[in-house]
């Protein structure tokens, strides 16, 4: 739910700043989440010009620059190719359980499952089994 109007960096720093931080310090903290996550040097594209992986890395910035201890992340992988899809994990990744902070992910992918480190697979509404990858 990036805002194709703003930046990259507006749309970060929005997060923030909507928590009360001022723009001034929302925007340098912004930054250094997109420099942490590739973006470096694109802080003033828009949404629209940039790539698919590349807005699901400014959106991954924008869920870390409040520093939520829980990151709910739907199908982030969901409309790239394999190789961006592995590159953003790697960054949601990096970003959250890296930073000691818990990542729930709701995906179909396999391989995006296969990523975590314990797994519910739900069928028509209920749990049909649970993993902890050991």
């Amino acid at each position: 739910l990036l805002i194709p109007e703003l930046t990259a960096v507006e749309n970060v720093a929005l997060a923030s700043m909507i928590n009360g931080v001022a723009k001034k310090d929302a925007i340098p903290h912004a930054a250094s989440w997109l420099a942490a996550l590739g973006l470096a040097g694109m802080e003033d594209r828009r949404i629209g010009e940039i790539s698919g992986g590349q807005a699901q890395r400014v959106a991954i910035a924008r869920a870390q620059a409040t520093g939520a201890e829980i990151v709910f992340a739907d199908e982030p992988t969901g409309a790239l190719d394999s190789h961006t899809s592995a590159e953003v994990m790697d960054a949601l990744l990096w970003s959250t359980t890296g930073q000691g902070r818990t990542l729930v992910v709701v995906t179909h992918d396999a391989d995006v499952a296969a990523r975590c480190t314990r797994t519910v697979a739900v069928r028509d509404g209920r749990i049909v089994s649970s993993a902890v990858d050991a």
